[in-house]
């Protein structure tokens, strides 16, 4: 598809006046020329290997297309002269004669006219021909309504729209505007429908969009292309973890190793002021959840019962259990009005706050593992039925699908979107997969040490772009989450690390806990952040955020 070329001069093309320049400023201009005579193209001598002229030192760029581009985002910028300055002096239009005729005959609501040009402007998709006139038939049709004149919108509706064959319930729609007005939705009146008939400049939005880039250049094409290079520099960026508003435009985005939190900024021991003591398990914990807002705490005593606390008091405001059976894991809801517990009969059950059973996941759901998780969106539940085996349980479809590896699964953690799983397995390797519609491996990553203890990884960074994991060699290790290579090993412990977490709010803080009784916050080295003056309630202030 493409459109034809504007042999006629840049002085005899069509004008129109400033003000119908500014109404299509938006992208759908049509240029006044400059008066004065064009200039000489100014070029570099290069040619592509079709011939055309091209700029950039790779000379992939087609210097035509280059230049429309630009004039199309002086003119969306709201730089009128400056884009008819520059089509003048390159002699390159922004639009052909045949489309700048086009254009003006829909502003003017030259709709039989338009529909005619519309076919001269070289398009060779039949298909795009019909829905362009499509569009601009149902502009003419709503307009005529908007006139009262019914019977007029009618033969339009039957002897112009209708035969186009394009989209017959969008004629049946239009039809019942006219046989009854009340048709349309109660929330807006049938004037307020009728009128909703698009202004003309948003018609040719729409139209430019149907049509090929050739013919009309996309609006914010050029802000898309810059866009585009920023991001795929981001993302090769192999320590990016800053915030994007700190990428620039005058260079190349490349970020240090400093953004990647490898300093020990505090380590808390054994000797912390204790706070609360949660008494009432008769058995060691097997897990722990906090609430959606932080003021409660579930906590799961290895097969026995689920707790739930009120963090400020320490008190145990409900206590979860079921007749002959033990629990395992637990869970919230993305909400905080129901928590979910694995228990050691392999089922699954949801519970209400106040501790009524809601419903009962029988048979092989969940093992003697404590990891359970939610989706965000609260309808998939995610824990472990089987050794090497992982459940992702839709609880409103009632459907099932499963994750199955190869080794035994020792853990695993969910994504921030709900949209990557992260397995941790027996034989050494963290598996990154992607669970929305059927589970795919995306990306495997090596290196950490676990041969006899439970090591838990992690998301984190700005955009969880990286994986942290703990690690039986007292290491605490960080991945790129997209390339799967290993960039910085974390030093200090002097035992197994068994846990991490990436601060959620901070991309630049890391938690660390080991079997040597501490846990070390991590952040960055070239700590420039200003620290505020210290909280009475004994928060720490650390890289910019409490």
């Amino acid at each position: 598809m493409g459109g034809v070329e504007d042999d006629e001069p840049a002085s005899k093309r069509m004008k129109l006046s400033s003000e119908e320049l500014r109404r299509l400023s938006n992208g759908s201009t049509i240029k006044e020329p400059v008066a004065g005579s064009s200039r000489d193209l100014m070029a570099r001598p290069l040619q592509s290997e079709g011939g055309e002229e091209v700029v950039g030192s790779k000379g992939v760029i087609k210097k035509v297309e280059f230049v429309r581009i630009i004039a199309k985002a002086l003119y969306s910028l709201g730089y009128i002269k400056s884009g008819a300055h520059l089509e003048e002096e390159s002699g390159i239009p922004l639009h052909s004669s045949v489309v700048n005729v086009f254009m003006r005959q829909i502003l003017e609501g030259n709709w039989d006219e338009s529909v005619v040009t519309l076919r001269n402007i070289g398009l060779t998709d039949e298909r795009t021909v019909k829905s362009a006139s499509f569009l601009i038939l149902e502009q003419k049709f709503f307009e005529l309504l908007d006139e009262e004149k019914a019977m007029d919108a009618l033969n339009t509706l039957r002897t112009e729209i209708a035969p186009l064959g394009v989209n017959d319930s969008r004629v049946r729609e239009l039809s019942s505007y006219i046989v009854s007005p009340s048709y349309c939705s109660p929330t807006r009146s049938p004037k307020q429908d009728t009128v909703r008939a698009r202004s003309r400049s948003k018609l040719l939005e729409e139209l430019q969009k149907l049509l090929p880039a050739t013919v009309m250049v996309p609006e914010g094409r050029l802000e898309h292309l810059v866009e585009q290079a920023l991001v795929l520099q981001r993302d090769a960026c192999m320590f990016h973890n800053s915030l994007d508003k700190e990428m620039s435009l005058y260079s190349d985005h490349q970020c240090g190793r400093d953004q990647i939190p490898s300093q020990a900024l505090q380590v808390y021991e054994t000797g912390v002021s204790l706070k609360h003591k949660l008494s009432g398990h008769q058995k060691p914990l097997s897990s722990v959840s906090w609430s959606p807002d932080d003021r409660q705490l579930l906590t799961c005593g290895a097969e026995e019962v689920v707790r739930r606390w009120d963090v400020s008091s320490g008190e145990c405001l409900h206590v979860y259990e079921k007749t002959g059976l033990g629990m395992v894991s637990c869970g919230w809801s993305p909400d905080g009005k129901w928590i979910f517990s694995g228990l050691n009969d392999k089922s699954i059950c949801m519970w209400e706050l106040d501790g009524k059973e809601l419903e009962c996941w029988k048979g092989q759901r969940t093992l003697k593992i404590s990891d359970l998780e939610i989706t965000g969106d609260g309808k998939q539940i995610i824990s472990i039925c089987r050794e090497t085996a992982i459940l992702l349980l839709d609880r409103e479809a009632k459907v099932e699908r499963f994750i199955e590896e190869d080794q035994l699964i020792t853990s695993f953690s969910l994504s921030r979107d709900s949209r990557f799983l992260l397995i941790n397995l027996l034989n050494q390797e963290i598996h990154l997969w992607n669970i929305e519609g059927d589970p795919k491996l995306v990306s495997k990553y090596r290196g950490h040490k676990r041969t006899r203890f439970i090591i838990r990884s992690c998301f984190g960074g700005l955009e969880q772009a990286f994986i942290a994991s703990g690690s039986e060699d007292s290491l605490v290790y960080i991945w790129h989450r997209g390339t799967g290579e290993l960039i910085e090993t974390l030093p200090g412990h002097s035992g197994a690390v068994n846990c991490v977490s990436w601060n959620p709010a901070n991309p630049h803080m890391l938690a660390s806990a080991s079997d040597d009784r501490t846990i070390r916050i991590w952040g960055l080295n070239n700590l420039s952040t200003k620290r505020k003056e210290p909280c009475s309630n004994g928060i720490h202030y650390c890289n910019g955020v409490y």
